[in-house]
């Protein structure tokens, strides 16, 4: 954003702090992601002893927890601050995944004698609290950092953090799982050749896929401590002046927080709740594409591990993600002067055309139906960083900006939870079932859309 077209000036000081304070902030929350749908790689890594319907029930009961868990640690990130937010996110996500690990060993070895099922079910639920404080902390924190007129630009950033968490998620953990077979099935480029020979894998007679869980929850434990000392939640605390943002917390800086009044102007604002509602159908796309390609992929296409598609799936999403989170940012707010619903709206009557796209190339070349999920993954993460991670600021203002993330990105992982168990018993019976299940909410995504096509956050319009 020009800072000439901003109703004040930003200082080179100031940008170069705030990116030092949102870039380790925002790849702590790339690496959540990584320590989040690892399990996804782990499912296709461990083959029957994770089916897909036991997969289904684990990630619905993680997602469902993860969306409930936002009704408790939204308002309570809005009291304590978005610095302790995400590091509880990081220490507790790093504990969990390392508990994770421990369980895929005992299972490998045969040593697990509880449900497979409950078990992974249970710790990657307690998993997914801790990570629902990764989005609230990373809106909490920049809500105090760019003014309304800025956070387009910061929708596109989110945009490609969640698509670089995707990547590190994917691509990383899928080369994680292949440098750790005892039978190496691809060619191994010099980090595997390093990591295997370091982790002592060279030579063994058993898959060490427990090291897909390990590894993200080093890096979080490393970004634990990196986010102790660089961090602040707004700019005073970094040595600069506190600003006006322009949202709807404005000329409400200094009064005290009330969680019975954020809830009451949050829950009665027509327009957080219609994002809402849209989010719940971008939880059921972006998870019903992301999730079920790669599984698709090796089941149903038979591709092999080293296929493009496969091995770079991950890739894919963030060359993907990060177009659409730029496209995004960049639209709201130099095309339609900072509304999100009018970019909202366009990607979404995208989606709803690709998803009937995809009932008709299921059984063609596999590259058109590599093509279309590709553009559907490029409309719903700029859809979901535009709305989760801007609207959220806008209308929920900097005193309110956790707690209504909070609410939405709960609709997300209701959307996400739904698609996961319904997805899990439908495609056991027929993956023919799985486009025409996402069509209906894409259609439904669009029209609310519409309905929001010049909402502006009020501060806006007094200016």
């Amino acid at each position: 954003m020009d800072n000439a077209s901003l109703p004040f000036q930003h200082s080179r000081a100031y940008r170069i702090r705030r990116f030092l304070n949102w870039f380790p902030l925002g790849l702590t929350y790339a690496f959540l992601y990584m320590g989040r749908y690892n399990l996804t790689v782990a499912k296709n890594a461990l083959g029957d002893l994770m089916t897909k319907e036991d997969f289904g029930i684990i990630f619905a009961a993680g997602t469902i927890t993860y969306a409930i868990s936002f009704l408790i640690n939204g308002p309570l990130t809005d009291r304590m601050g978005g610095k302790k937010a995400i590091l509880a996110g990081a220490f507790g996500s790093a504990a969990m995944n390392a508990l994770l690990g421990i369980l895929t060993y005992f299972l490998l070895m045969g040593k697990l004698t509880l449900d497979t099922t409950l078990a992974f079910s249970i710790i990657y639920s307690v998993n997914m609290y801790f990570q629902s404080f990764g989005a609230v902390a990373i809106v909490k924190v920049n809500a105090s950092w760019f003014h309304v007129r800025e956070r387009g630009v910061f929708g596109g950033i989110f945009g490609v953090l969640i698509s670089l968490g995707i990547y590190f998620a994917f691509d990383w953990g899928y080369a994680i799982v292949q440098a750790t077979k005892a039978n190496v099935e691809t060619h191994l480029n010099f980090i595997q050749v390093f990591m295997r020979h370091t982790l002592g894998i060279h030579g063994t007679t058993m898959d060490q896929t427990w090291w897909v869980f390990f590894i993200p929850a080093g890096i979080l434990a490393i970004f634990f401590i990196l986010d102790i000392f660089i961090l602040r939640n707004t700019p005073s605390q970094a040595g600069f002046k506190n600003f006006d943002t322009g949202d709807a917390s404005s000329g409400e800086e200094d009064k005290p927080f009330r969680l019975g009044e954020i809830l009451k102007k949050i829950l009665t604002n027509k327009i957080i709740l219609t994002i809402a509602l849209i989010e719940f159908c971008t939880g059921v796309l972006r998870n019903g594409i992301m999730h079920w390609y790669p599984i698709f992929a090796k089941e149903y296409l038979q591709l092999s591990p080293e296929h493009f598609m496969r091995e770079h799936w991950g890739l894919i999403l963030m060359l993907a993600g990060v177009s659409g989170g730029i496209f995004a940012g960049v639209v709201s707010d130099k095309v339609f002067k900072s509304r999100r619903g009018p970019v909202a709206g366009l990607l979404y009557g995208s989606m709803l055309g690709f998803a009937i796209l995809m009932i008709f190339v299921l059984d063609a070349n596999p590259i058109y139906l590599a093509i279309i999920v590709a553009f559907m993954s490029l409309c719903v993460i700029g859809t979901h960083g535009m709305l989760s991670g801007t609207a959220t600021m806008d209308f929920g203002g900097r005193r309110g900006a956790a707690t209504a993330v909070g609410l939405i990105d709960g609709f997300v992982y209701l959307g996400t939870g739904l698609q996961s168990i319904s997805l899990g018993f439908l495609t056991t019976l027929n993956w023919h079932y799985w486009p025409p299940f996402l069509v209906p909410f894409a259609l439904i995504g669009l029209l609310l859309a519409i309905r929001i096509w010049h909402a502006y956050p009020n501060a806006k319009r007094k200016k």
